[in-house]
């Protein structure tokens, strides 16, 4: 991105803006297909040769409309990063121009979709993709500047109106979060036969989405919102909570969605424990889902399941933690071989283990897995009297099937966050931030590295006994298939695509992980590929992850926790010592004589 800086004279900077926003308010409001296309008309009315009713547009359009307006206020509206917000917001131009122009055309049959067909016209797409070339070479134009600090004291406001001021913004930030997250799922729908355009309508969405938060980002507000959600943490963490909890209440309420998040939340709180083996203690492990699969078993035999040969049924909550203390013995058991090996030689060891896992529970060994024919039958949880697969009716609301497993698993990742945060922030977290750094440096400073290692295994692990047992409740069967090498794949690559080490990343990394893939579904053979070039370029431009913590974002992107360049900081430092020096050695007048 940074080799557009300049491209063009600053002289021409709010002439292109001004072109541009003015553009991508025409394309908004121009027809972007000129007939009805085979699997029917496309979405947002996108066939209709003009629209003169700007306010009445909806989807990809009216976001297009929303950025050409915010692009021409801020093009003479001075305020503090306004060029980074310009930016972004052409970046999200050119992806919603892009991809409907792009599926419009190969759906269509060619070009003639979006230009000129039998007397009809539509440059919309066109001129949106154009517009948003116009405004991001426009707001390259001349030096971006930094992005804006926000003072932490809002309006001058001190003590306890400072504080309910900080409480309003993060409730309005977190509600916004909510409104975003709710979106992201439903746009586009679910897809199918009923409507085979989802996935163009989901993509573009992202796009809008993309230059959304790309703005906000430049002129400041989310590390503004970021530093206000540390200082209040506790608070952010009760909003956040809420927020989850009134999920089920939006657009995403339904039974689909409400089974989707519940997965989510399951591989989310299994990916935290994985974190704090390879993001704190820098451990790789490519067999992690054992421990998971560990879980599953264990609490299918506890839980009074047709097939199992133990026949006991407990209580699901005694279950679960006999699940997640067995898995824990087994995770100090791997964790051992870390006393005589590291780096690639560990990562053999823990993938032959989830190998001998696999094998094991695919053969039945003890008939405690059901081999090929699974554990089915597994009761569902219980509370008073409700079955957590049945609907319920809190306060005249009715919500899906489903949706107590997903306010369960919020209350576990509440529960796994808190205790990775604790451990992390405590002199055991930062043992395992050294030996990650540097093993021979942190020994010689007198931590014992074999007992932290083996103590990480065993956390984790523990963690991840306590996500397999809710998962076997929620599918109702226990089946070695969904453990296999694959997963623990797919949990490594949430910890690493999210950001090593932070507890927004595991979530997030899984959150994409599992919503990509369901939202790609309709491209059929091209949706691993789409899959994969979408993690090849979020891994491209964010190498430390999407929500890094502080090492890996000076160690990959070269920045600080602030987003400035550290030669930037460390040239001003530099130059603030030097002017020092001169003060101190500026010649003094003598003294006059008595």
């Amino acid at each position: 991105m940074s080799r557009l800086n300049g491209l063009l004279p600053a002289v021409f900077a709010r002439p292109f803006t001004a072109i541009g926003g003015v553009l991508l308010l025409i394309g908004a409001m121009l027809p972007w297909a000129t007939f009805l296309l085979n699997d029917g008309a496309y979405p947002e009315k996108a066939t209709l040769q003009y629209f003169d009713a700007p306010f009445e547009l909806t989807g990809y359009r009216w976001h297009t409309l929303l950025f050409g307006a915010v692009v021409v206020v801020l093009t003479f509206v001075p305020l503090p990063g306004r060029q980074r917000a310009m930016r972004a917001l052409g970046f999200g131009g050119v992806a919603i121009g892009l991809i409907n122009g792009a599926f419009i055309t190969g759906k269509g049959g060619g070009i003639g979709a979006i230009t000129a067909a039998d007397g009809a016209y539509a440059f919309g797409g066109i001129v949106t993709l154009v517009a948003g070339i116009i405004v991001v070479l426009g707001a390259s134009a001349g030096d971006l500047g930094e992005i804006p600090h926000w003072p932490d004291s809002i309006f001058g406001l001190t003590g306890v109106a400072q504080r309910l001021v900080s409480w309003l913004i993060l409730v309005l930030a977190f509600a916004g979060v909510l409104w975003l997250v709710a979106q992201t799922l439903t746009a586009g729908g679910i897809g199918g036969a009923a409507f085979p355009y989802a996935g163009a309508i989901f993509l573009a969405f992202l796009g809008f989405a993309g230059g959304l938060l790309g703005a906000l980002h430049g002129i400041g507000l989310t590390g503004f919102v970021s530093r206000l959600s540390e200082r209040y943490r506790a608070f952010s963490i009760v909003v956040l909570v809420a927020c989850a909890v009134a999920l089920p209440f939006t657009d995403a309420g339904n039974q689909y969605w409400m089974q989707v998040a519940a997965t989510i939340g399951v591989y989310a709180a299994t990916a935290i424990g994985l974190n704090i083996v390879v993001g704190l203690a820098g451990l790789l492990d490519l067999g992690y889902v054992a421990f998971m699969g560990i879980g599953a078993f264990v609490a299918a035999n506890l839980s009074g399941a047709v097939a199992s040969k133990v026949g006991w049924d407990l209580p699901f909550p005694v279950a679960a933690l006999i699940a997640a203390v067995i898995a824990g013995i087994f995770g100090a058991i791997v964790g051992s071989p870390t006393l005589r090996v590291r780096g690639d030689y560990l990562a053999i060891v823990t993938l032959a283990f989830g190998e001998i896992f696999t094998r094991s529970a695919q053969n039945n060994i003890g008939g405690l897995t059901g081999g090929a024919s699974a554990i089915p039958g597994i009761p569902q949880v219980t509370m008073f009297g409700t079955a957590f697969n049945e609907p319920i009716a809190p306060f005249g609301i009715k919500l899906p099937p489903g949706v107590l497993y997903y306010f369960l698993i919020v209350v576990v990742i509440a529960l796994v966050m808190a205790i990775f945060a604790n451990l992390k922030n405590s002199r055991i977290g930062r043992a395992w931030i050294a030996i990650r750094e540097d093993e021979d440096a942190a020994r010689a400073m007198g931590i014992r590295t074999g007992k932290m290692k083996i103590l990480a295994f065993l956390v984790g692990a523990t963690l991840a006994g306590l996500a397999g047992a809710i998962f076997v409740h929620k599918l109702s069967t226990a089946s070695y298939d969904s453990f296999k090498f694959i997963e623990s794949v797919t949990l490594l690559a949430a910890v690493i695509l999210g950001g090593m080490g932070t507890i927004p990343g595991a979530v997030l990394g899984a959150s994409l992980l599992f919503v990509l893939p369901e939202k790609l579904r309709e491209f059929s053979d091209y949706r691993l590929f789409f899959f994969g070039l979408a993690l090849i370029l979020i891994m491209r431009f964010r190498p430390q992850g999407i929500v890094p913590d502080r090492v890996r974002r000076a160690e990959f992107a070269g920045e600080t926790a602030e987003g400035k360049p550290i030669e930037v900081i460390e040239e001003q430092v530099v130059l603030e010592q030097e002017e020092a020096e001169r003060h101190h050695q500026a010649p003094t007048a003598p003294e006059g004589r008595v």
